[in-house]
């Protein structure tokens, strides 16, 4: 890469960091207009500097050096004169994705790991309603009939996409590599909020790059999300699902469906819109009427319903990390990292006995 490109990287990771360029000259010991000759490629960065800035940006050191892979979930643009925390949070979640990448092509390399291909449906797509078509497809693919998805991490393996959860404020991104998909979800969301952007993600898998597909380039993006959006509706809480629902409790269905199908409330009444059992003029009082806590865990037992919480990677890429450890490939310190949150060293085995560190 040209030392511009390499500028231009610190510089967008610095605003997302929310940082001033006096600000990281400080954290990594720099002189201001050094930061300011880096940014704009005027300056070369040895390895020890590099090292710095990534660990001041909280972004990998090859988030500045390699090829970026066109991101699906396009994020706003960073520009120094605009403070939008959107675009912050967006381009952070970008670092994690290729970072995230990265891991999964490690896994590969040693052979741990083994993706299918993705499962890309063929049909056109140019609505809401094909997306909804191309859902019910990806549900009798994985012979989901109209049942509530218990966990949507091996949903999204299945079809191709591998999922992070994340700690990092935002909704999610995605991308294509080749054959398959990854993404990541921000954890700090509700649950059915993240199942919803996990979702919506894979809809983006299988429905095709938004800006080369049937959807066509002179749609709106507000438009080709929406198409996306009934995607997710529909694999998640099935419209056949819904039209089975009770008219004389209608509050006390939808409260149900929402905490069965583990969804958002925004989605299920949206869903319920759909189906005809909400009109539309309807719909806006009903978004504001969201249920609590104790509704959703009394309407299934009060029967735990964690998703995309606990488990933050894929269990065949778990598998792979643990099996990379045990056979030397990565250091007990590069397991955990490759986890992301979900194991700590004193979980890997030996630890007590301080084997293996």
């Amino acid at each position: 890469m040209e030392w511009a490109e390499v500028g231009e990287r610190v510089r967008e990771s610095r605003l997302a960091a929310g940082m001033s360029q006096a600000d990281l000259a400080n954290a990594v010991g720099l002189e201001r207009t050094k930061i300011a000759k880096i940014e704009s490629g005027g300056r070369q960065i040895d390895a020890l500097e590099l090292a710095k800035l990534a660990a001041a940006l909280k972004v990998p050191m090859g988030h500045f050096l390699r090829e970026q892979p066109p991101v699906l979930s396009r994020r706003t643009s960073l520009v120094e004169d605009t403070d939008s925390a959107v675009a912050r949070d967006s381009y952070r979640l970008e670092a994690k994705l290729t970072a995230w990448l990265d891991d999964i092509r490690q896994m590969i390399a040693l052979d741990l790991l083994k993706p299918g291909k993705a499962s890309v449906y063929d049909g056109t797509v140019t609505d809401p309603q094909g997306a909804r078509e191309a859902a019910l497809w990806l549900r009798r693919r994985h012979g989901l009939g109209q049942e509530p998805i218990r966990t949507l991490m091996a949903e999204c393996e299945r079809a191709g996409q591998y999922v992070l959860v994340s700690d990092l404020p935002g909704d999610g991104a995605s991308l294509v590599d080749g054959d398959f998909g990854v993404s990541v979800v921000s954890r700090l969301a509700d649950p059915g909020r993240r199942r919803s952007t996990a979702a919506h993600e894979l809809g983006h898998l299988v429905l095709g790059d938004e800006y080369s597909t049937d959807l066509g380039v002179s749609t709106s993006r507000e438009d080709r999300e929406r198409v996306i959006d009934a995607f997710a509706a529909e694999f998640l809480l099935p419209s056949a699902a819904m039209e089975q629902a009770r008219k004389t409790d209608l509050r006390s269905e939808l409260v149900r469906f929402s905490a069965v199908f583990r969804t958002s409330w925004s989605l299920t009444v949206r869903q319920a819109g759909h189906v005809g059992l909400l009109d539309e003029d309807r719909l806006p009082r009903w978004f504001s009427e969201a249920p609590t806590r104790v509704e959703l865990r009394d309407a299934v037992g009060w029967v735990p319903q964690p998703d995309l919480e606990g488990v933050r990677v894929p269990p065949s890429y778990a598998h792979a990390v643990m099996e990379a450890l045990r056979q030397d490939f990565v250091t007990p310190a590069r397991a955990v990292e490759l986890m992301h949150g979900e194991i700590g060293i004193e979980d890997l085995p030996g630890a007590e006995t301080g084997a293996g560190s």
